[in-house]
């Protein structure tokens, strides 16, 4: 009788702890950068990590050396990133214009050198591009970059940029963009500002050129015109999931959970989403909750 009181008494205590502790033992923190791509990629996958039973935490509203930062230090488990900006940005290597290419290159260094595993791969190409207003272009006669650099060096300190402090100093932003292809805007005219001020800069004539990113909905909505990147210049900026080798080895079913997302992804996909929140002015989580649920990637 005692044997079974005693059996009992634990079988109670087991039970009260376990409701006590609540929650999941399968926590993760994410991390986005500061635009609105990076919020719904990171907003998708916490839907998607919440209905698979994980406890999500998210840091966002990072730049990218403050978020890769975060990823190397352990502060961030995943997060989503681009092969480009991991091979040039993060790992000091040369570009790469193949997306399969440099995914596997940055894996491979990523890996042995940082503790940093790349997953999911897809067809979100969020490469940078230079803009102008399509009015502003065919009136010069500018189609391509190379048609951008030679009319500056005819016209110098004719036309001003919107840029990024980031884009401003990247070996592959606009330094690198102008020693290709042989211009260079003159000091005062190029116009740093926060990232996504620079669309409306350009849209209200305050710039004549911009730096934009090629999946962003407001190309379109404003009526820029992307120019031609004819020497190839900027490299292949696919997205993927950055993590931790640690949280792969803890977790290694996140691959899979996330790759159904991954599949649905590509660059049209990626505009069109980030136009319903930066032209009809929707709340990220509305706009990834829905398209999460009606591509069947969460319950309702």
């Amino acid at each position: 009788m005692k044997k079974l009181k005693l059996l009992i008494t634990l079988l109670i205590a087991g039970l009260v702890l376990a409701a006590c502790g609540g929650g999941s033992d399968k926590e993760i923190t994410i991390g986005s950068k500061n635009f609105t791509e990076q919020y719904l990629l990171a907003k998708m996958t916490t839907f998607i990590l919440e209905d698979n039973g994980f406890e999500v935490d998210e840091t966002t509203d990072l730049g990218s050396t403050a978020l890769r930062q975060a990823l190397e230090n352990k502060q961030v488990d995943l997060t989503w990133d681009y092969v480009g900006t991991g091979l040039v940005t993060y790992l000091g290597e040369e570009p790469m214009t193949d997306p399969q290419e440099a995914y596997e290159k940055v894996n491979e260094i990523d890996q042995a050198e940082n503790d940093i595993i790349w997953t999911n791969l897809n067809d979100v190409d969020n490469t940078y591009t230079l803009m102008m207003r399509q009015a502003d272009a065919e009136e010069l006669g500018i189609k391509s970059i190379s048609d951008l650099a030679a009319y500056i060096n005819e016209n110098p300190g004719e036309l001003t940029m919107a840029s990024d402090a980031e884009f401003s100093n990247r070996d592959d932003g606009l330094p690198g963009v102008e020693e290709m292809y042989g211009f260079e805007f003159q000091k005062g005219n190029v116009i740093d500002m926060e990232t996504g001020l620079n669309y409306n800069a350009l849209r209200d004539g305050e710039v004549e050129v911009s730096v934009g990113f090629a999946t962003d909905g407001r190309i379109e909505a404003f009526d820029f015109i992307n120019l031609e990147d004819d020497k190839s210049f900027f490299p292949s900026y696919n997205a993927a999931v950055a993590m931790t080798t640690e949280t792969n080895e803890n977790y290694p079913e996140l691959e899979e959970i996330l790759a159904p997302l991954s599949q649905t992804l590509d660059s049209e996909t990626m505009r069109k989403l980030n136009y319903e929140v930066d032209i009809e002015e929707r709340s990220v989580d509305e706009v990834a909750k829905e398209y999460l649920t009606e591509n069947g990637l969460i319950e309702n």
